[in-house]
């Protein structure tokens, strides 16, 4: 039998469409998701799509396929804001009718100059509330002239707020520090504060999970529950996402949007891991898990107080671990649409999968990121290779002397029967002691002559997978680029 958490536990995820989902956004989902699948109950997606003027075109369905392409699946939603404003009306008519808050007909220009002033004198900006106590007449004066009020929280102005948050303890704010924030702007549409408050309520959610910015916030949300005598949820404020070097994490430390990471070949798994670890530990030692061990182990106890640290070359070298976890069938069917879509247009469409996964099993072990797989495997692909000449003397050979070995090697790889690694390992290896080179000149001036590259997939499982054809056709390409070297 569940026990009551269980059956009670509502979570919510809700994102505001102005701008595409960043790692800070899809950590503070996994985070919600995780603990509502640990203790069975509902994850319900909200979008909070209330800031018209910053709504960003397309953001919902990035956001959308941000969390169905890392699996982070909803039970109820998504619901958006923008259709349930006559619910946050209501309750900013009934905080107004008891009290709890008052019309604003401060100009925006007034409020600017409001904050220049106190910031010159180098005070927190905060509203001075002109108009918290308008007479009657006052009021009617203001509304002669046709402004439009917006809808201000009429905050105490002694006394102090505690809350007890579920990672960081007991937090207390006092109320001279709070302004009276604003409800319901003037263009009708309600502020973060009204509308989330409202919903959660609404919702029944259980458990609030955010991100620690938010933290300065949760004493306003709390009077405003008390005012209209609601039970406010449980509150747990997410360390924030820095970069290497301690500063707000930013695109210069190579952080970027949840779609970007997805075209730059990282895994959903990979991903999901890498990102609980900003912040959630299960030990000290242990760095993967499934997404089942996740949701076996994960609890707000063992999130940590102090900032998480981005660092995306622990994120590649663990999407590698992924990737090398796949099965050969699997990494073909992920790395095939990144083949199909970076190597170069003059390679032949459609690619043939047979020879797609004959590469692929050169090249799994050496990928970090799907991304990487068509510059790694583009040389199976390519009529012709493109390198500097020089390169093919780079084991310190004469021209001549590479052009002869070149000649030799041609000559007997015409004469093989059957293609395959055993037998061109027989041959080269018997050249290398015919030819008084040693097989790493021999094999390293033929990795260049074959592939273009002095790092390439195994030599000699290379040029299986390569062909016959292609082999010696890059040989003697080989050949004419060193006899201008004569």
């Amino acid at each position: 039998m569940q026990s009551e958490l269980e059956t009670s536990v509502r979570l919510r995820f809700a994102p505001s469409p102005t701008g595409y989902p960043h790692l800070g956004n899809i950590r503070t989902a996994l985070f919600n998701w995780l603990f509502a699948r640990h203790h069975g109950g509902k994850f319900i997606l909200r979008i909070e799509d209330t800031d018209i003027a910053r709504k960003v075109e397309d953001a919902v369905e990035a956001i959308l396929d941000s969390l169905q392409w890392l699996g982070l699946n909803w039970d109820e939603g998504p619901y958006f804001q923008s259709q349930r404003l006559s619910l946050y009306h209501e309750i900013a008519d009934k905080l107004l009718r008891g009290g709890h808050a008052y019309l604003c007909y401060c100009s925006p220009e007034r409020l600017d100059v409001m904050r220049q002033e106190q910031a010159k004198r180098k005070q927190p900006p905060k509203y001075d509330r002109l108009c918290r106590d308008l007479t009657q007449q006052e009021r009617a004066q203001l509304e002669a002239t046709g402004v439009t009020p917006v809808i201000r929280f009429r905050t105490p102005l002694e006394g102090e707020t505690t809350f007890c948050d579920l990672i960081r303890g007991s937090v207390t704010f006092k109320h001279d520090v709070l302004d009276d924030f604003v409800l319901l702007k003037s263009d009708g549409y309600p502020t973060y504060h009204l509308a989330s408050i409202v919903d959660d309520h609404l919702m029944a959610i259980s458990h609030v999970l955010r991100a620690d910015e938010w933290l300065s916030s949760t004493p306003r949300h709390i009077l405003l529950y008390q005012a209209l005598k609601w039970e406010a949820p449980q509150f747990a404020h997410l360390p924030m996402i820095l970069g290497s070097d301690r500063a707000k994490l930013s695109k210069r430390h190579g952080a970027t949007t949840i779609t970007e990471y997805q075209k730059q070949g990282y895994l959903p798994n990979a991903m999901i891991n890498f990102l609980v670890l900003l912040g959630w530990s299960l030990d000290d030692r242990t760095e993967l898990l499934s997404q089942e061990e996740l949701i076996e182990h994960f609890s707000l106890e063992r999130v940590g107080k102090t900032a998480a640290i981005f660092n995306k070359d622990k994120l590649e070298w663990m999407n590698g671990i992924y990737l090398r976890k796949l099965s050969p069938e699997e990494f073909v069917q992920q790395a095939t649409p990144f083949l199909d879509r970076d190597l170069p247009e003059s390679v032949k469409r459609p690619l043939d999968g047979n020879y797609i996964s004959q590469v692929a099993s050169l090249i799994q072990e050496r990928a970090k990121t799907l991304a990487e797989v068509p510059q790694l495997s583009s040389l199976f692909f390519l009529d012709e290779l493109h390198y500097d000449t020089g390169l093919l003397l780079s084991g310190e050979l004469e021209a001549k002397s590479a052009a002869k070995a070149i000649t030799i090697t041609s000559q007997q790889l015409e004469k093989i029967g059957t293609w395959d690694v055993t037998t061109i390992e027989g041959v080269l290896r018997s050249l290398a002691a015919e030819l008084n080179l040693g097989t790493g000149k021999l094999f390293g001036l033929l990795r260049i002559a074959v592939t273009g590259r002095t790092a390439a997939p195994p030599l000699f499982q290379t040029m299986a997978v390569l062909g016959k054809e292609k082999c010696l056709k890059r040989l003697n390409a080989a050949l004419q680029g060193l006899s201008s070297l004569f």
